[in-house]
């Protein structure tokens, strides 16, 4: 394991309901597929040259008990009908041998792109400082990623989010997103 560089990765998403909070947890990873994994969380890079498959790819590549890494975000509440979202964002520079990185968001009363969109921006935000360009966050994320791709250093951004309304009868509801880190 030392000096392990994952080569792949892949997005996973799922929500959960349950009248105790950690079950409830439990359920979003058996609905994202990762709860038979011990799950390490770790800081957010993106690492040089990983592939991102797609999620039925990365699942073949798990095993139960399988120490496995993940950026992951998560929400719960209790609150009935709470919106709550849970995402994962990545900025990928277009030089492979850089690295890029990923960011997680946790809210309430976002809706799935806008969840969805500001991981990717923080993610942006983060690899643009590390390239050294310029951004204004003052600026639209529309805007930045006009500048981004102008700028021919950043090749993507995409997320994965879920998101849920609170169970109306008051049980917890969790969602969680991952990037998990493979190979």
């Amino acid at each position: 394991m030392v000096g392990f560089v994952p080569k792949e990765m892949f997005f996973t998403k799922g929500v959960g309901k349950h009248r105790e909070k950690l079950t409830s947890f439990e359920l979003a990873l058996r609905s994202a597929g990762i709860a038979a994994c011990n799950l390490v969380r770790v800081s957010s890079i993106f690492p040089p040259k990983c592939r991102i498959l797609t999620r039925m790819h990365g699942m073949k590549r798990l095993e139960p008990g399988q120490v496995t890494f993940v950026v992951m975000s998560e929400a719960a509440t209790r609150e009935p009908h709470r919106l709550i979202a849970a995402t994962v964002g990545v900025a990928i520079p277009r030089d492979r041998e850089l690295y890029g990185y990923l960011s997680e968001h946790h809210s309430f009363g976002e809706s799935e792109d806008i969840a969805g969109d500001y991981a990717e921006e923080l993610a942006a935000e983060m690899l643009a400082t590390t390239l050294g360009l310029e951004f204004d966050p003052d600026k639209s994320w529309d805007e930045k990623k006009e500048v981004y791709r102008l700028s021919n250093q950043i090749v993507r951004t995409q997320n994965v989010t879920q998101t849920a309304v609170g169970d109306k009868k008051g049980l917890w509801t969790t969602v969680v997103a991952a990037a998990v880190l493979v190979g």
